[in-house]
């Protein structure tokens, strides 16, 4: 590993800055989903073990550098001291007086929240004065929060570089879990990667063709694709000018050995809405006044073959309209041959981007994969092969 873990640091006595991210969602004034507060949970507690004092730094919603009372952090502060099982401190800025006399005044156990970073302009504009200030109320830096290090800000890059710095728990599974699954994985590799367009994938497509042994393609981007071979999808989702790219890609992975694989049968219907009355069809005869909502039993069979013969799987986005019901089976059916393979120790499974998790849930396998990313941009990113701000910085 490139960079340094908890493990590798003198703690005891220290004040430790945490970059975390618990951006959660808030609902008439309390925390409706603390998942992002529980996973930051082993880093907190480790550090108190060894004799650190937690100082957490934090961004909530986006009040572009400057104080919205709306979005200040201190609505966090029940969930997580219900997380941690006991008071949470809050200073009223992430700098300054505020905040150099809450640190000045902790004690061994007590943990600090200090206010959201982005109340300054400097914090997204990876202002050096605004990282200066925020390292001068730290002895160690910790970066626990991956799905903020796509983003080069003052807490996240512009900070590790003025303190000894390493990842965090959370971190650091996000890493090894990552580069189990792409940069050392075993093999064969095969990534799942669903969604609307194939132009918001270009690059992720195009970086896992190279790596991958399988790619198998699923929800509207299935559609550019057959279209590109010549079959008419009907008035299914398809980006129509895309068929050149999707060709190109094709050629591409047919050059490294990797195996595009698509839909063989298709769900389709007439309208977009649970219920639609709907039929079964061969991928290459859609009816003209019908749209393609999923992928058919056939074309599961396929996909489950295809996750039988790997040992390592990445996910990113559904095979279908999976928010509305029929169209959800064949994501919950290849979710579930997943969940099956990788709980029988034959797969390692690694998903992550919002809607995959949210897929992945209804599907009820998201608690058998291996690791489940909660990041989404950063997690997309790493995938297509960018080098992460906060992680780089991190290795430096």
């Amino acid at each position: 590993m490139p960079w340094k873990t908890l493990d590798d640091m003198d703690l005891a006595g220290k004040v430790v800055l945490v970059r975390v991210d618990i951006n959660v969602p808030v609902e008439d004034g309390r925390v409706t989903d603390a998942t992002r507060i529980e996973r930051i949970k082993p880093t907190v507690e480790d550090i108190l073990k060894a004799g650190g004092k937690p100082v957490l730094l934090a961004h909530f919603g986006r009040p572009k550098g400057k104080v919205v009372p709306e979005m200040s952090l201190k609505i966090t502060l029940p969930a997580l001291e219900e997380a941690f099982g006991r008071g949470v401190i809050f200073a009223d800025d992430c700098i300054g007086l505020p905040a150099k006399q809450a640190v000045a005044a902790l004690s061994e156990g007590d943990i600090l929240l200090l206010e959201n970073t982005r109340f300054h302009e400097g914090e997204e504009k990876n202002d050096p004065a605004l990282a200066a200030a925020m390292a001068a109320l730290g002895d160690i830096y910790v970066n626990d929060a991956f799905s903020a290090a796509h983003r080069a800000h003052a807490s996240t890059e512009g900070i590790a570089k003025l303190l000894p710095s390493c990842a965090g728990r959370l971190m650091e599974a996000e890493l090894t879990a990552l580069e189990g699954a792409l940069g050392n994985p075993a093999r064969p590799l095969v990534a799942v990667v669903g969604g609307a367009k194939v132009s918001t994938k270009l690059d992720l497509l195009g970086n896992l063709v190279g790596k991958v042994d399988f790619l198998v393609i699923g929800g509207g981007m299935a559609n550019t694709f057959l279209a590109a071979q010549g079959i008419n999808v009907g008035k299914s989702l398809c980006e129509h000018d895309m068929a050149g790219t999707a060709r190109d890609i094709k050629d591409k992975a047919d050059a490294a050995g990797c195996r595009i694989v698509l839909p063989v049968d298709v769900v389709v219907a007439r309208e977009f809405r649970a219920g639609a009355v709907n039929e079964t069809v061969p991928a290459d005869a859609c009816p003209a006044d019908a749209m393609i909502l999923d992928a058919g039993p056939q074309s599961v069979e396929q996909i489950e073959e295809v996750f039988a013969k790997c040992k390592t799987l990445i996910w990113n986005g559904p095979l279908g309209a999976f928010e509305i019901d029929p169209f959800d089976a064949a994501t919950n059916a290849a979710a579930a041959k997943a969940a099956e393979l990788t709980e029988a120790g034959l797969l390692v499974s690694v998903a992550g981007g919002g809607d995959t998790v949210a897929a992945l849930n209804g599907a009820g396998a998201a608690e058998k994969f291996s690791y489940i990313s909660t990041a989404g941009g950063a997690f997309l990113e790493w995938m297509e092969g960018k080098t992460l701000p906060g992680v780089a910085a991190l290795e430096d």
